[in-house]
């Protein structure tokens, strides 16, 4: 019995808490002002959007950031040694935005060779040769192995006056000597650089030992 008076008594108090909690008025939160006073409001552009404003244009236009890859840039050389573009790249990194460095190929003049060109057979190239010493030419050599079999060397020059000037003199004689180049394909290097913005370089400045480069333009890395 007793049990049961405390069990309706606890379902009494449970049924009055739950009432009051239902009907008790509700305190009203506090509203926090959007931005302080003085502090003109963030409207995002969407809102403007929707309430018919147009948008504003900009006073200037912005200015692009400069990107890797874009504008123009100065490349000099050719540095005909690694050692050489070394000390120029050591010389002028401090100085410039962007720096870099680049092999490329060179086809360089070695000399000049004059000769004779070559003759159907060895044989033929003998009596061409004992014909040249018979006129008083003594510098030759008959050419029996590589590329040009058969062929009557007459000299290597340093300089192409001095191989015309060899080749006339066995024109002279009868015979029909030729000029050609020697050249040889050798690597060389250039060092592209972007200069700071308003400081132009003067980069002959710093290269005193090397009067021979020279500076082309080329697309910004």
């Amino acid at each position: 019995m007793l049990s049961r008076i405390l069990f309706l008594l606890l379902l009494a108090m449970n049924i009055g808490v739950a009432l009051w909690l239902y009907f008790a008025p509700q305190p009203r939160a506090h509203a926090f002002a959007a931005a302080d006073a003085g502090v003109p409001k963030l409207v995002l552009l969407s809102e403007r959007e929707h309430n018919g404003e147009p948008n504003a244009e900009l006073a200037s236009a912005p200015e692009a950031a400069a990107q890797p890859g874009n504008g123009i840039c100065s490349s000099i050389g050719p540095f005909p040694t690694q050692a050489d573009m070394r000390a120029a790249l050591n010389a002028l990194t401090p100085l410039v935005a962007r720096i870099q460095y680049r092999e490329a190929r060179s086809t360089e003049t070695r000399g000049y060779w004059v000769y004779l060109p070559a003759q159907a057979s060895r044989e033929k190239a003998l009596v061409l040769a004992r014909q040249l010493s018979e006129k008083g030419v003594r510098d030759y050599y008959v050419v029996t192995a590589g590329d040009e079999p058969n062929t009557i060397s007459l000299g290597l020059f340093h300089d192409q006056a001095n191989a015309d000037k060899r080749r006339d003199e066995i024109a002279k004689l009868g015979f029909a000597p030729q000029v050609v180049a020697r050249t040889e394909e050798l690597p060389v290097y250039w060092i592209d650089f972007a200069p700071e913005r308003d400081h132009p370089l003067d980069w002959r400045a710093h290269m005193l030992a090397q009067n021979d480069l020279r500076e082309q333009t080329v697309r910004c890395f």
